[in-house]
């Protein structure tokens, strides 16, 4: 274990020893075990330890193909994971259309004020019109239940089978850049062409979120699928460590979508 621990930042060791005890229980008790929702980059640490493992295998699904937020399931190699094994379910939000305008942002703001952990629903999707989420299956009555607004809009939801979930918009742009450190003032003034004073100036306001999670350190450290979000902006996924120049610049290659 400890050569993993070297490999990631220290912040994750906690993360690296909840896999390490869900690998042990799916390899001890020869039986499949499911996680909540992950980024990319906890999957990432997941496949890191399932590696160490011949006789396991690590399997992840978020509802529908290219999900950015999935859950895992750690089991015996010889498993076969369906969808419904990871227990989701998708939910259509209802809102008079005509007269209200629903946003990613709102509909995630809703879901967290009210009290549910990130880690409980996945991606929150549309194709321009038609707003669906996924959310783990234990809390598909509770969401029901308990929320009757998003924002200002009355809302109800309507449960749906996986397959009709809708097509998303694709927003995000293939972007290339070099940078000195992999620090996440670096990271947000090159992708989204500001200056490194304006980016950190955003980030000591509580403006940027690193993997979801709020981040005040201009000097963080940005490793391979961190997803960044930076308010009034958008969103940035660190793709690639593509080698270094020979002046000592990492080249990196990154999605974005712009706000």
């Amino acid at each position: 274990m400890d050569a993993i621990y070297q490999h990631f930042r220290k912040d994750e060791a906690a993360l690296i020893d909840h896999f390490a005890e869900l690998i042990e229980t799916a390899r001890t008790e020869y039986r499949a075990v499911l996680t909540d929702f992950t980024d990319p980059r906890q999957r990432l640490i997941a496949a890191s330890l399932i590696n160490a493992h011949d006789d396991m295998k690590l399997v992840h699904f978020g509802g529908y193909p290219h999900a950015e937020r999935q859950r895992l399931i750690f089991a015996p190699d010889y498993f076969a994971a369906q969808p419904a094994d990871f227990d989701i379910r998708l939910l259509q939000v209802v809102y008079p259309e005509k007269f209200a305008e629903m946003h990613h942002s709102t509909i995630q703001g809703t879901l967290l004020n009210a009290g549910l952990d990130r880690d409980v629903f996945g991606d929150i999707v549309t194709d321009g019109r038609t707003w669906q989420f996924f959310v783990a299956a234990h809390m598909e009555d509770w969401v029901m239940s308990n929320i009757t607004k998003i924002g200002r809009v009355g809302v109800h939801f309507t449960d749906y089978p996986l397959a009709a979930a809708v097509t998303p918009e694709n927003d995000w742009e293939s972007i290339s850049f070099s940078v000195s450190a992999l620090r996440l003032d670096a990271i947000v003034a090159h992708g989204f062409n500001m200056s490194r004073q304006r980016a950190k100036m955003l980030i000591q306001a509580g403006k940027v979120r690193l993997n979801f999670g709020e981040n005040d350190a201009p000097d963080a450290e940005v490793a391979t699928s961190d997803i960044i979000s930076v308010r009034g902006f958008g969103r940035l996924r660190l793709d690639a460590i593509l080698g270094e120049s020979k002046k000592g610049k990492l080249r990196v290659s990154a999605a974005v979508i712009h706000k």
